[in-house]
């Protein structure tokens, strides 16, 4: 056996060990799950950090910065994407996924943060030595050099058509949106280029974490002891936490006693909950129950008058959520896994029924901005029967003189006003609520007699709510 130990070495630089970066592999591991599994990146991060944490290679800095190079390189996605794509000699589409992955990070610290050029290119570039090999790094160097010529601006004036030319191609690639989801914004806000551009603004902000004090069970007192807790802007039982932090941490939110819940979403349970209804009110039902925040407002509101919460939820496991949700109401209460096009509660039984349908998410991009990538014109298709046959659902559920809600997180028109119109003219013996009176301190809800909230005007998630009323038998 010959001993190659003692060959000669080939001139040159000798042999370095790349250095292995936590936080950047992290984001890189994040962004793969995101990328191969379809994975939400408010599901894979946490026990990533959380596992950082515990193994002690992780600090509240390098968390924070972690999570800014995940969710700020999904949210830039498509700037970035067409960015590349100038700086590459092949289709986008021929680059290797983890090899665009990479080079995705390294642009977000060049074009969207502060990290100085030289350093956003060498840890970079250290990160593709690592997950990609030395042959591999030299590209990634390569692209990155080039697009460190010019800031997001100057990238900008090169990559997007002019406004006036093409608008929405303009807006796409300016706020990196499909461009079908911005002329699907455009249309639900009903023109103006102000409201378009703050809203995709909006979405590409990170979002504060908002806390629910479940009635009964926990105060807003309480959790405005936590650090840099401040009240809500809308709901009563809102506490915003303006520096992120970790709501698992606090001991509400580990009891139940509180949730993580966006304020559209408490406002949505809310009106429900104050809409005037024509006799006894006893019994109220969540026909769409999963994962179960509002189910968990709604039980406790219930409590507070005497009435009783029937959640129902299709899938199991979501139903077992919806369970632990309500776990220790301190009124009654039932969850139930079935369909809710197919119930098996008897017609005319409730007082109260909200059905928060599944829907496209668009109303929720600053908090799932990878949904926007994901989602296509073709999937308000698949929805559009659903939609249709849970709000038929709670109509035939809700008995003469009560209140059905119908709300779903997108603001598009084929999801919202359009599911309630064509529904309607199958049920003469109902009429619409105006739900903005029952939500008195919110400014700027439109019309009427629905409610549309919006991320650049309320700070909510997009969150649309229909009241309707039950007339006759």
């Amino acid at each position: 056996m010959s001993d190659t130990s003692r060959r000669p070495r080939k001139p040159g630089k000798p042999y370095r060990r790349p250095k292995k970066d936590p936080v950047r592999i992290l984001a890189f591991e994040a962004l793969r799950a995101v990328d191969e599994r379809d994975a939400y990146a408010n599901l894979v991060l946490p026990p990533l950090l959380r596992k950082a944490r515990e193994s002690g290679d992780f600090d509240g800095r390098d968390a924070a910065l972690a999570t800014e190079l995940v969710y700020g390189t999904l949210r830039r996605q498509g700037t970035y994407d067409a960015v590349i794509a100038e700086c590459v000699d092949r289709p986008l589409r021929d680059v290797d996924p983890p090899v665009l992955d990479v080079l995705s990070l390294g642009v977000h610290q060049l074009l969207g943060t502060r990290i100085p050029s030289h350093a956003a290119v060498s840890a970079t570039v250290e990160l593709a030595r690592v997950v990609l090999g030395d042959g591999r790094a030299k590209f990634v160097n390569a692209v990155l050099r080039k697009v460190a010529q010019h800031d997001l601006d100057g990238w900008l004036e090169r990559i997007a058509p002019p406004y006036d030319e093409d608008p929405e191609d303009h807006l796409a690639v300016v706020h990196s949106h499909p461009r079908w989801i911005v002329s699907a914004l455009w249309d639900a806000l009903g023109g103006g280029r102000t409201g378009i551009e703050e809203l995709l603004a909006a979405d590409n902000e990170r979002p504060e974490v908002t806390l629910v004090a479940r009635p009964g069970r926990a105060t807003t007192d309480e959790l405005l002891r936590e650090d840099a807790a401040v009240p809500g802007r809308w709901s009563p039982y809102a506490v915003r936490l303006t520096e992120g932090g970790e709501p698992g941490a606090i001991e509400a939110v580990r009891d139940g006693r509180a949730g993580v819940q966006d304020e559209g979403s408490q406002l949505v349970a809310l009106a429900l909950a104050n809409a005037p209804v024509d006799g006894p009110d006893e019994r109220w039902l969540d026909g769409c129950a999963g994962p179960g925040g509002k189910a968990a407002l709604l039980a406790a509101l219930a409590a507070e008058r005497g009435a009783a919460l029937l959640a129902a939820e299709k899938q199991p496991h979501r139903a077992g959520l919806v369970a632990k949700a309500l776990h220790g109401n301190p009124g009654p209460y039932q969850v139930i896994a079935a369909d809710g096009t197919r119930p098996p509660w008897l017609p005319g039984t409730f007082d109260r029924v909200l059905m928060d349908v599944p829907c496209t998410g668009l109303g929720a991009l600053r908090r799932r901005p990878e949904a926007r990538w994901r989602r296509r014109p073709e999937d308000l298709d698949g929805f559009a029967p659903l939609q249709r046959g849970l709000l038929r659902t709670a109509l035939e559920s809700v008995r003469v003189g009560g209140v059905v809600g119908y709300a779903t997180c997108s603001p598009h028109l084929a999801e919202t006003r359009a599911v309630v119109a064509d529904v309607l003219k199958q049920f003469p013996e109902t009429e619409l609520i105006d739900a903005r009176p029952l939500l008195p301190d919110v400014p700027n809800l439109g019309d009427g007699p629905d409610v549309q909230l919006w991320p650049h005007v309320h700070g909510t998630d997009a969150m649309y709510l229909a009241l309707i009323r039950r007339t006759a038998p």
